[in-house]
């Protein structure tokens, strides 16, 4: 499995790739984005950065084992798994096609759409018409793919579908309005599926869709644009004038900062975006690795592994474990109405994610059952009033805090884990579950 750090400045797209892909392969991957690991336009600039990345551009990727890689698609392909590259030769072909349809088919008009409505581009009336036009036919290519499809290749997410949905990206956000998308709806309903799985909620956060039409603003575009520098006055004509106005210069030479590192139109603008508060910033940082044991949980076996590494690793200081019990269970009737109940608390507690774990099971049959669980939350209180976005369903359930060297606790967490045990407590014979991860 490949381990390794990417350079890149905060909120490249570009980057986003190589992120997704990670998240899914389960590649170890530290991000190096903000000074003292990387500071853009400095660091890219040293003799040690550019004899691995002779460019100097990013993102760039260095393995732990030395291997070194540019280019955001190559990174995004090598860290991604099989499955997300194509099992088969046929496969693998159909994900490069998209990757290169993404590249010269999507991002040549976007940029030419997009760029002038975030102001870092003259607006020139023939060329948004033009991209206007391509990004239609674009779309209308994408959408007759994805009539019968779920996901551009195979029936799981691939390389292609993160490649092209990071290219579309900002059509969504800034321009794409309701009447304009309209004509494409398997596009956006593929779109929005994407960037609501839990891999790409990691690293691009909450994307909304644009509800208006973006247009270009002649004084955004004036601000953004570089300062010019008002011209030197003359000077009186003389041999004396010209000693110190020499003297002057050299002055200024010397005190003239270091140009900075020039970035295109569009990584200029994501790297500005304002970064969202982070609700558990107050607390002092766990040893508890989260990510690290949804890993485990996912990809190798609940109870050999998953179970004993998180009881060995947990910091009981920075997490607590919670039980809770929906408190109207004599309301829940068909078993697939109570799983829709727990999957719509599960999106809506999407930004939790990162700080988060649960599993969630609904017990009994057709208008006798319950729903309980077990979660592991960041810090010592319920975090749902952390958040508007979290408080929507928490206050159906009964929640009761877990004793973490309690034989009760390590019970439930073994077996609401694994999906499988007495569940005494309960009376009523397991039927499904969700997990939150």
């Amino acid at each position: 499995m490949a381990a390794g750090t990417l350079y890149t400045y905060p909120e490249n797209w570009r980057a986003f790739k190589a992120q997704i892909a990670a998240q899914y392969s389960g590649a170890r991957l530290k991000v190096a984005s903000n000074s003292p690991a990387f500071t853009f336009g400095q660091t890219n600039r040293t003799l040690a950065f550019l004899n691995n990345f002779p460019l100097g551009k990013v993102p760039a990727y260095q393995g732990d084992d030395g291997f070194c890689l540019f280019e955001s698609n190559a990174i995004a392909h090598y860290l991604s798994n099989e499955a997300l590259r194509g099992a088969t030769p046929q496969a693998a072909a159909q994900v490069l096609q998209w990757v290169s349809f993404a590249d010269s088919e999507i991002i040549p008009p976007a940029s030419a759409w997009v760029f002038p409505t975030l102001g870092i581009m003259q607006f020139n009336k023939q060329a948004t018409e033009q991209a206007k036009e391509d990004v239609k036919r674009t779309l209308a290519v994408l959408n007759h793919h994805l009539n019968t499809r779920t996901f551009l290749v195979g029936e799981r997410i691939s390389l292609a579908d993160i490649s092209v949905a990071c290219s579309i990206l900002w059509l969504y956000k800034q321009v794409l309005e309701p009447s304009f998308r309209q004509p494409y709806p398997n596009v956006t309903r593929w779109f929005v599926t994407c960037v609501n799985q839990p891999q790409f909620k990691t690293v691009l956060g909450d994307v909304k869709l644009c509800e208006k039409m973006a247009q270009f603003d002649a004084k955004k575009f004036a601000e953004m644009q570089p300062k010019k520098e008002a011209p030197p006055k003359k000077e009186k004509a003389g041999k004396d004038a010209a000693k110190p106005q020499e003297k002057k210069e050299k002055k200024k030479e010397e005190k003239k900062p270091a140009e900075e590192e020039e970035m295109d139109d569009c990584d200029a603008v994501l790297a500005s975006e304002p970064k969202t508060k982070d609700p558990f910033a107050h607390l002092a940082k766990s040893t508890f690795v989260m990510d690290e044991f949804k890993r485990k949980y996912s990809n190798e076996d609940t109870l050999k592994v998953a179970i004993p590494h998180f009881w060995e690793h947990l910091d009981t200081e920075g997490y607590s474990i919670w039980y809770c019990e929906y408190k109207f269970a004599k309301e829940l009737a068909e078993p697939f109405k109570s799983c829709n109940l727990i999957s719509g608390m599960f999106q809506r507690l999407d930004k939790l994610r990162k700080n988060a774990f649960g599993s969630v099971l609904l017990f009994g049959t057709n208008n006798n059952s319950t729903i309980s669980g077990v979660w592991i939350f960041r810090g010592q209180e319920l975090v749902f009033p952390l958040s508007p976005d979290w408080q929507i369903d928490y206050e159906s359930y009964d929640w009761r805090k877990l004793d973490p060297s309690s034989e009760e606790c390590k019970t439930m967490v073994k077996e609401y884990f694994a999906w499988e045990g007495d569940f005494k407590h309960v009376g009523k014979a397991f039927n499904q579950g969700k997990v939150f991860k």
